[in-house]
């Protein structure tokens, strides 16, 4: 059997030797379709399929299955009444109470965001992204510092002296491997901290995100180096939970009693708290838990963003392949044609049909085979490109391009099984020969069911050409839509400033000369027309939200939602964002700290807090508490801005004075939505030097304060649509790879069957049939199987777009059955069978009657 092998192997690789054209041609689809499976599987498999490379995994276990960030109350931080984030005080209780662990450890819901530098020399600072855990995290994890020490509980003790683990990638970015960072002193945030190790090779911490930890510190040092001040704060919650259960505990069973148990002591835990002892408070605690769900994988917060789309590029690659696939079925039954004589031979000698299958399947894997090579370099290639479009921002590349094991083993796996696809049919119509056949010439032999078959893979191949076809369309159109929305904002000409005036040191009490300074110093700089400053600008991830209470209206009821997003402007901010003042006044120069408190609010509060008809201006309200319901009188009113996620209506919103001191704080001693993190220049052109020109004027106000993160406008808004792209263009790209191969099948078909009619066109001919009948009669051949795959493909992209929630989800004003992208990808396939079909049917109008006459 393996020398029967060996020499099936040996006679495939002589025969595609000889048929050079073919081969290439065939290795080259192959490597198309072979080529974008993997791509996609490298993503599937490093992102949805990896664990966490910590010893043993399946004994992580987290409490909590949402992955809710950053800083919520206590109150509000369920969903479906079940916890996923906690305070200092519940995680505490609960792990001093389940013995079940044998490790609990903390992490920050969120990062922190840091300034590092070492404390000697004259090292410049940088921009890192920190977390704090608590000290047992390397403990669970069970991982060993690539060198120096890990974090342990001591460190995480109050009192304890400051320290800091650095992570393998930033040590290398940042200090180019040095082994002195380790012991050195470091000044993070302006506090001295000791970096006492460096983190494994290859470990991203709990989670795989765009920018992967940088820092990681002790929960102990939240209050110091933070900038919330939450640790201490029992009333919220900003903590994720993983444990290491013990070796008795991995069984179904165990973990569910285990979940009952954490249940019953987070109930126990939160009834300590003021808001839980209400009426409502109660209500809620009896239905407060937790759900345990696998922690080997971590807090999959990248898992949960890109598992859709994954599969659904995973899928649309299949049905390139599968398009592949049917074409070099084509071209092989095509090959065939050629060998019916080699065959016939054969089997006259005495070669079994077994055999002669088995022959060409060993000619169609080793094709297989030879498109899987050339298609993992194109795997690589689409890996490198599908990660630049999917983490266009990530400061560390949390997947690596090149192919691993798993990643060869699906590329061999979907090579066998795709020569074995394409190869049975040649090799079952092969097996049919006839011995008599040897002794006939080809295009005189008796029919068989080849051309039948031929015609079945085109039309397979005009149905999935055309359900990629309309999908494109659908998904072109949506983000063109996306993207062209009124957002209620003007993002021309406009540059998007990040800062951190906390990490530079600034107390609030500092904060009024910062702002007028930042204010005076760009508008001073040439071609600047507006500068706003800002808690959070419209599209960059951020929010802020609070309870509101209007002064004069009954409290809302229990468990009414009364909740507004919370933000912070100068008085050129609205100006600079392009947003309108529509009733009443902007802010001011006169609305200071100590002035009465103001607010300016949108259309959607004035919907959502009174009624039809009813004047906002003039009327106050307060956040967090009933109490406060006089804090800001309404001064303005200004157009709808969505802010949170383009795809949905705005939320109401209010907005305050850069320094007006509120009660909606989350922190006793510090409200930290006083500190400005973003400003917005409106310019009068975009020069080249505009970037370099901002960072000196701002270092020329402080060296300590720098711009953590410069773009324009138009970039911080169209990050918001960078995953809807992706899938489009790569919807597009199959697409139109898939009309490719549809063209090159259906033109392969017809000059196929134009060969075989040779006589008979030739007599038609003879007989008086002009040219232009002859045409007409291959092109109603060709246009006949194209229709029939509209047939088929059209319901199957209809069925599609409406029984797969992610593509519905990513349709934006966009009907699923859009008859202009479906008029649209009719007309596109059919132009391509048209000239598919053309050439063939030309060439058959050709034909000199009296040569196909002769015609064997």
């Amino acid at each position: 059997m393996y020398t029967t092998l060996i020499q099936d192997i040996r006679y495939a690789v002589r025969q595609l030797r000889k048929m050079p054209g073919f081969m290439v041609t065939a290795v080259l689809t192959l490597a198309l379709g072979i080529g974008a499976n993997t791509a996609i599987f490298t993503l599937v498999h490093s992102i949805l399929l990896k664990n966490l490379p910590v010893v043993d995994p399946s004994a992580l276990v987290r409490v909590g299955n949402y992955e809710d960030c950053c800083i919520l109350n206590e109150v509000a931080s369920s969903r479906d009444d079940s916890y996923s984030i906690f305070s200092y005080e519940v995680y505490k209780y609960l792990r001093d109470h389940t013995p079940e662990f044998e490790q609990l450890a903390a992490m920050q819901g969120g990062g922190a965001d840091l300034t590092a530098r070492r404390a000697s020399g004259d090292t410049a600072s940088h921009s890192s992204y920190g977390e704090f855990v608590s000290g047992n995290y390397f403990e669970t994890f069970e991982v060993m510092p690539f060198a120096g020490r890990s974090l342990t509980p001591t460190d995480d003790a109050d009192g304890a002296a400051p320290v800091a683990m650095l992570s393998y990638q930033a040590w290398q970015r940042d200090y180019a491997g040095d082994p002195s960072v380790i012991g050195s002193s470091f000044v993070i945030n302006t506090h001295p901290v000791t970096i006492v190790g460096i983190a494994p090779q290859g470990f991203y911490g709990d989670r795989m995100t765009q920018n992967p930890t940088d820092l990681y510190l002790p929960l102990s040092q939240e209050p110091t180096l933070g900038f919330y001040a939450v640790r201490n704060n029992p009333n919220l919650g900003w903590l994720f939970l993983i444990g290491r259960v013990k070796p008795g505990i991995k069984s179904g069973v165990a973990q569910a009693a285990l979940q009952q148990k954490l249940s019953v002591l987070l109930q126990q835990s939160l009834g300590q708290l003021k808001d839980f002892q209400t009426a409502h408070g109660r209500q809620l605690l009896a239905k407060a838990h937790v759900v345990l769900t696998p922690g080997g994988i971590g807090i999959a917060r990248m898992q949960h963003r890109t598992a859709s789309s994954l599969y659904l590029l995973m899928g649309l690659a299949g049905l390139v392949l599968l398009i592949a696939c049917a074409n070099i079925a084509n071209l092989m039954l095509v090959r065939g044609l050629a060998r019916r004589g080699e065959i016939s031979i054969r089997m006259a000698l005495g070669a079994a049909p077994a055999r002669v299958v088995r022959q060409m399947l060993t000619e169609s894997v080793v094709l297989a085979c030879l498109g899987g090579m050339a298609g993992l370099l194109l795997a690589y290639a689409g890996t490198k490109l599908l990660l630049g479009l999917m983490f266009s921002n990530a400061t560390v590349m949390p997947v690596d391009a090149a192919p691993s094991l798993p990643v060869l083993g699906f590329a061999f796996a979907v090579s066998v099984v795709t020569g074995l696809i394409f190869g049975v049919a040649p090799a079952w119509v092969g097996s049919k020969q006839q011995p008599a056949n040897a002794m006939r010439g080809a295009n005189r032999s008796t029919p068989d069911g080849s051309s039948v078959l031929q015609r079945s893979l085109v039309i397979l191949q005009a149905a999935l050409s055309v359900v990629l076809l309309i999908g494109a369309g659908l998904l072109g159109k949506s983000l063109n839509k996306l993207q062209h929305q009124n957002l209620g904002l003007e993002a021309d000409n406009r540059v998007i400033v990040d800062m951190n005036p906390q990490k530079a040191g600034y107390k609030p009490g500092q904060l009024q000369g910062l702002y007028q300074q930042i204010e005076d110093k760009f508008h001073a700089m040439p071609g600047v027309e507006h500068v706003g400053l800002t808690l959070y600008t419209p599209l960059n991830g951020n929010n802020w939200n609070w309870y509101v209470f209007i002064q004069g209206q009954r409290p809302p009821d229990a468990g009414q939602e009364n909740a507004a997003s919370f933000d912070r402007a100068s008085p050129d901010y609205f100006k600079a964002i392009g947003q309108q003042v529509i009733r009443g006044r902007s802010f001011t120069a006169a609305d200071t700290a100590t002035s009465p408190g103001v607010a300016v609010v949108n259309e959607a509060f004035v919907k959502k807090f009174f009624k039809p008809g009813e004047d906002p201006i003039g009327q106050h309200f307060g956040a967090n508490e009933i109490k406060n319901s006089g804090d800001f009188e309404i001064v303005g009113v200004v157009e709808d801005t969505k802010y949170q996620n383009a795809r949905e209506l705005p939320d109401p919103m209010y907005f305050a004075p850069m320094l007006q001191q509120s009660h909606s704080r989350i922190a006793d001693d510090l409200d930290a939505s006083l500190y400005a993190s973003q400003f917005v220049l409106q310019v009068k052109a975009m020069t080249p030097s505009l970037e370099e020109q901002v960072h000196k004027t701002l270092a020329s106000i402080d060296p300590n304060l720098s711009v953590d993160h410069y773009q324009t406008f138009e970039q911080q808004i169209g990050e918001n649509f960078s995953g809807e792209r992706m899938i489009a263009r790569l919807t597009l790209l199959f697409g139109v790879l898939a009309l490719v191969l549809a063209a090159v099948g259906l033109y392969g078909v017809t000059a196929y069957t134009v060969q075989r009619r040779t006589q008979e066109i030739g007599i038609r001919m003879a007989l008086g049939s002009s040219r232009g009948t002859v045409v007409g009669m291959v092109l109603r051949g060709a246009m006949l199987q194209t229709a029939i795959g509209l047939v088929i493909g059209i319901p199957v992209a209809l069925f599609c777009v409406r029984s797969i929630k992610f593509v519905q989800s990513q349709l934006y004003e966009v009907a699923g059955s859009d008859a202009g992208v479906i008029a649209t990808a009719v007309c596109t396939l059919a132009v391509a069978a048209c000239i598919a079909g053309i050439i063939p049917a030309r060439r058959a109008a050709s034909i000199d009657p009296v040569k196909a006459l002769r015609t064997e």
